[in-house]
């Protein structure tokens, strides 16, 4: 089943064209993973899902971008409901200078989604779902800023869950990150599909191969492939993704 469906969108800064036409369909439950260059357009795409764009000046976009059958760049569209809707993890941790249970609230305290009397069961499930119940359980009131960069990304993924959305959007998680905390995050994403959709930028193609159900390969603001991931790097149709897979491109 289709979870976000993008159509024919376009995006520019100024005079700058920043994605051409693209053409997307990411299912829900899954992992999608896009590829591709610095510079492609990856990023851009996420953070138009999200309307980030909207805070850049000189940024315009048509097309269209359907969750759930909801055009979410109709000019009418609430986007107090998209942040909810719609979470983002970005390349670093970006907790806020306050203790890990205020992180988890915050987002209930914004939405006012939840009971205040509700707030420790929230804290307890969320911290849970990211396995960081048990180390911080009896830390909660420690600044978030003092965890190491693992825990700090998990407690961003935890304080998106804690407002329930329905898409993580996940921008490079791991860039920060050895390679043991990565595989670890890779893991709670592959856990994290039964409830959520996901789609992440990597610039890791052997990330991409391991997590994702989907890979989408951008070059230079279009989409150039899309399609299973065993497919795209075992038997691409375009030669240009093939290019890029072996190193000759990008």
């Amino acid at each position: 089943m289709t979870k976000i469906a993008v159509e024919k969108l376009n995006l520019f800064y100024g005079d700058f064209q920043a994605l051409i036409n693209v053409d997307i369909r990411i299912p829900a439950n899954k992992i999608t993973s896009m590829i591709g260059p610095s510079g492609c357009g990856k990023s851009t795409l996420l953070r138009t899902v999200n309307r980030m764009n909207d805070l850049v000046d000189g940024a315009r976009v048509d097309g269209k971008i359907i969750i759930d059958g909801d055009n979410v760049l109709d000019s009418g569209y609430d986007l107090v409901s998209l942040r909810k809707r719609v979470g983002m993890v970005f390349q670093r941790p970006n907790p806020f200078p306050m203790s890990v249970a205020s992180n988890i609230t915050f987002g209930l305290r914004v939405h006012g989604s939840a009971k205040r009397g509700d707030f420790d069961n929230i804290v307890e499930d969320s911290l849970k779902k990211v396995l960081l119940w048990d180390d911080l359980k009896d830390r909660l009131d420690r600044s978030a800023l003092s965890l190491s960069l693992e825990q700090q990304q998990r407690l961003c993924i935890a304080r998106l869950i804690a407002v329930k959305p329905e898409i993580l959007l996940m921008d490079e998680p791991c860039s920060a990150l050895d390679p043991i905390a990565t595989e670890r995050i890779e893991q709670l994403m592959i856990e994290l599909k039964e409830n959520y959709t996901i789609v992440i930028v990597t610039h890791n193609m052997q990330q991409a191969s391991r997590i994702s159900d989907s890979t989408g390969f951008m070059w230079l603001g279009e989409l150039i492939e899309y399609g299973a991931t065993d497919m795209i790097f075992t038997n691409p149709k375009q030669k240009l993704t093939q290019d890029y897979i072996t190193g000759r491109a990008g």
